[in-house]
């Protein structure tokens, strides 16, 4: 028996030697058994709910296979199942658990991990990423019961799986969360990499019969993914920006392999940096939006909303929000953290360094689809191009420099690692005094000019992960191979 472990975002493993159809029932029938006693546990925020779950799948090799296991072994425990009927965007599924009141949901998805990779990621009733403590549940509850199932057309003619397609709703809550009148009438000329993920199509769909012209690239359906991990960064987009040099559009947004992470390009297919997008969305919901994060909203809330990011994310943010006046909550690596501070409430955006963006008035989960709707309406709204915004941000705050290396480190070597930095940090960054040390998720050193180095381990590899932020590109080569060498003392 294979031992399953969830990571940051859900259970990944290789298909076929981890990642198989008994792993994925055992798996199944763990989450089955946990959702069922939360239902019946007093304490428990879904006591009482009906058992009914919604189930999803992306592109990958057998991901249909692998939701109808899933979806079989839930029908086989009593539960109402929602199965998708085709490869459906992660966010698009978040949306249906909480639109459909389910006590949870499954994606069967590996987001951009290599092709090699299948993965099982839960939604929690509120329609975001579950919490760590819902994942290490579900791990106490493996092979304590043995699987029951309930073959797919049995369970559809006795009415225990039902198969419909949630985009539509999604869609239709994205239209109200931005100004898709304005956009709709924008003429703007967009362009979508999907990255032959999930979200080929999405905007096509969303923008039929409006001004806008909607190209969407490397949109075909394959589970190879054209020999690229469909991850948002520039090292994929070779295709995109030579279409873009011939072809000039407003701009082109990226999407990842199930839909829920955005990146970009401008229109001639320069890169945009994930977080040159957050500080795009942010300077919207904030100057043009007067701090309304969801289009129906009539008036800004009464009270400063909160911008949460996690700790990798551009330090433009916490000068953004320092001069507007708005409170910033840093969170661990994982959007599950800053689901967490949205279900709280007074959130105007959260965002983290990999390109997962949440608004609120919509669902605590990062939507790939809403934030390139976000833009578009921003777009539509200033009418200047993105590099003349990029431009007007810089000249305010200050040009922010990124970049990020992974290096092999053993496990067992990590926790003296952090222990070694927390109690021997350096006295400067390029010259800049220190000015903070933040350990509660690695150890990230903040100098006094926002300068910043941060190490991290992978939650589930033997990878440690050196993020460093300054001013100007050869500074950010020299704070990463400072970090480089303090792995080394």
């Amino acid at each position: 028996m294979s031992q399953i472990r969830f990571g940051t975002d859900g259970w990944r493993a290789v298909i076929a030697e981890d990642f198989t159809f008994a792993n994925v029932a055992r798996v199944a029938q763990a989450t089955a058994d946990f959702w069922k006693s939360e239902v019946q546990s007093p304490k428990s925020k879904v006591f009482g709910c009906e058992l009914k779950v919604v189930v999803g799948y992306d592109r990958r090799f057998l991901s249909g296979r692998f939701a109808q296991i899933t979806a079989e072994v839930f029908a086989g425990n009593h539960f109402q199942v929602i199965l998708t009927p085709e490869p459906t965007p992660t966010p698009s599924v978040s949306f249906a658990v909480k639109h459909l009141r389910a006590v949870g949901g499954v994606v069967i998805t590996a987001s951009h991990n290599p092709a090699i990779f299948n993965g099982f990621k839960l939604k929690s009733y509120y329609g975001g990423s579950s919490d760590s403590e819902t994942c290490r549940s579900v791990e106490g509850f493996l092979d304590r019961n043995p699987v029951k199932t309930l073959p797919l057309a049995g369970a559809v003619k006795a009415g225990r799986i039902k198969i419909a397609d949630v985009r539509p709703a999604h869609y239709a809550a994205l239209k109200k969360l931005v100004d898709f009148k304005l956009i709709a009438k924008s003429k703007l000329r967009f362009a979508h990499d999907a990255l032959f993920g999930v979200g080929a199509g999405c905007f096509e769909q969303l923008l039929a019969g409006t001004t806008c012209k909607v190209t969407t690239l490397n949109g075909n359906h394959d589970p190879l993914f054209g020999g690229i991990n469909p991850e948002p960064i520039v090292q994929n987009y070779a295709r995109s920006q030579a279409f873009l040099k011939k072809h000039p559009h407003d701009i082109c947004l990226v999407t990842d392999g199930d839909a829920d992470r955005v990146g970009g390009m401008d229109g001639h297919g320069g890169y945009l940096t994930t977080h040159q997008i957050i500080c795009l969305l942010l300077h919207h919901l904030i100057v043009n939006r007067k701090g309304r994060g969801s289009a129906s909203a009539k008036t800004a809330s009464a009270r400063p909303l909160r911008v949460v990011k996690a700790l990798t994310t551009t330090s433009m943010v916490d000068k953004m929000c320092a001069a507007y006046g708005l409170p910033l909550v840093e969170t661990g690596v994982g959007f599950k953290y800053i689901c967490a501070e949205m279900l709280k409430g007074d959130v105007l955006l959260g965002a983290e360094e990999s390109g997962g963006i949440g608004f609120p008035g919509h669902i605590p989960e990062r939507d790939g689809i809403a934030a390139g709707l976000m833009l578009l309406e921003l777009l539509a709204t200033e009418r200047v191009s993105v590099n003349r915004l990029l431009a007007k941000l810089e000249k305010q705050f200050g040009p922010h420099r990124y970049g990020r290396i992974d290096t092999h480190y053993p496990l067992q070597k990590r926790a003296s690692l952090m222990e070694f930095l927390k109690n021997n940090p350096p006295d400067k960054l390029l010259g800049s005094p220190l000015a903070d040390i933040k350990t509660f998720d690695g150890v990230k050193f903040v100098a006094e000019d926002s300068s910043w180095l941060m190490l991290r381990g992978s939650g589930t590899e033997p990878v440690l992960r050196i993020y460093a932020e300054t001013k100007s590109a050869a500074g950010v080569q020299k704070l990463l191979k400072l970090g480089v060498s303090l792995t080394r003392r």
